[in-house]
């Protein structure tokens, strides 16, 4: 069902937790991955400089991540866009340019106010992709209960 997912990425910890529904869906599905790392540039006096100084560090990251997903044996690629373009359009373009069939981002979470004054590139790609985003929210860390000495689930 997917042949190809784009694991969209920015380095960070919510990305990082998104590849992690990445990878088991592509072993599900025997999928090929496709990391992009979209990066917008500042135009005018900036002369097309990278929003955030620490871009080098993220590129390698990802680059490493994407070397560590093919030794787990997944076929997997690293697609890096630049460019005037918000962050979202910069994944729809490079997911429609590998004919992806799944886009899987991690989020924040932010809703209402805060999506709004911030902008959320996870709530942008469900506006303009062509394909299913499949959004992962932040995980978080669930103390197992216990009844009668059983751990037990909670939510």
């Amino acid at each position: 069902m997917f042949e190809t997912i784009v694991w969209a990425t920015d380095g960070s910890e919510l990305a990082d937790g998104a590849l992690e529904h990445v990878k088991e869906l592509a072993r599900i599905h025997d999928s090929k991955i496709v990391a992009v790392h979209a990066n917008e540039l500042l135009t005018g006096r900036f002369g097309g400089a990278p929003l955030f100084a620490d871009e080098p560090d993220v590129r390698e990251k990802v680059a490493r991540q994407v070397e560590e997903l093919r030794a787990e044996g997944l076929d997997s690629q690293l697609e890096i866009r630049t460019g005037s373009h918000d962050v979202a359009t910069l994944i729809t373009k490079a997911a429609e340019d590998v004919d992806a069939d799944l886009i899987v981002v991690g989020t924040h979470g932010h809703g209402g106010l805060a999506a709004a004054l911030m902008g959320s590139v996870a709530r942008a790609l469900c506006h303009t992709a062509r394909r299913p985003v499949l959004v992962v929210p932040p995980s978080r860390l669930i103390e197992p209960a216990t009844r009668n000495g059983t751990k037990v689930a909670t939510v």
